[in-house]
């Protein structure tokens, strides 16, 4: 079944949101786009992306899927180069199995494919998972990666131990960068407060610093724990003592660079 991680207790995510039901909240709240990341692993997930891309300017990219394991990927990629909105590719490896999937050769040798054809690649794991990502981005030190939503650590039980550890280790390779994005949904979706993100977000911009940091708001599965408002509101709290360099690059620039948008 399509979206089938959708569970009975995220009801107010179980419709269609599309390009014209975030226009409006991305303008209210000073945004002039914005790069969409996939959902499905289908070419047909592609499809719908990029025409929506094509239909509407302020979306700026498009994070899309390929397999990186297909025997044909190079075709593949030659091809998508047509779509100048394609920025890069993420395949869903949280929860894989096993969960080192991609530290497979096959796998790894997709990904040296990525470069030449001038994608990203965003990476989407669990807190388990991270101790596999050191050597997966060692493998292709010419590969920008970012990790999306910290790797997703358990907010809600306070876990940093670990956690803190394995993103230091990551943040150690240049050419990772770090999506702060997908907080709410890891703490008590209803008794958060921005207090609980603190620890987190003191580790990632300490290990990563401020030019390889951006944010992503997770819509609209944020929604299951807040508005956008309240997730961009965790975030503008955080950064209001920066300079204001530091929050244009936090808050789009950072990714402009990194997903080459124009």
């Amino acid at each position: 079944m399509r979206d089938n991680w959708i569970t009975s207790d995220m009801a107010v995510i179980r419709r269609d949101f599309l390009p014209e039901d975030l226009q409006p909240i991305l303008e209210q709240n000073g945004f002039s786009g914005c790069v969409v990341v996939q959902s499905e692993e289908s070419e047909a997930e592609n499809a719908f992306q990029l025409q929506n891309a094509d239909k509407y300017s302020f979306i700026k990219g498009v994070v899309g899927w390929v397999d990186i394991t297909a025997p044909d990927l190079e075709d593949q990629l030659s091809d998508l180069r047509q779509f100048k909105k394609l920025k890069g590719f993420r395949t869903i490896l949280q929860g894989a199995s096993p969960p080192n999937l991609m530290l497979q050769p096959a796998f790894l040798n997709g990904i040296g494919k990525l470069r030449q054809h001038n994608f990203t690649y965003d990476i989407l794991i669990y807190p388990n998972q991270l101790k596999y990502i050191p050597k997966f981005v060692a493998a292709n030190p010419d590969q920008p990666f970012v990790l999306d939503h910290l790797a997703k650590p358990d907010i809600k039980n306070n876990a940093l131990e670990t956690w803190t550890r394995e993103i230091k280790d990551l943040a150690k390779f240049e050419q990772v960068y770090l999506k702060i994005s997908g907080m709410v949904t890891e703490a008590n979706w209803y008794n958060w407060q921005k207090i609980d993100f603190k620890p987190y977000l003191d580790v990632v911009v300490n290990a990563f610093g401020p030019n390889r940091i951006m944010f992503g708001s997770d819509w609209p599965v944020c929604l299951v724990a807040g508005t956008y408002e309240e997730v961009l509101g965790i975030v503008e709290d955080y950064f209001k003592e920066f300079s204001t360099t530091e929050q244009t690059l936090f808050f789009g620039g950072n990714a402009g660079r990194f997903y080459n948008l124009t």
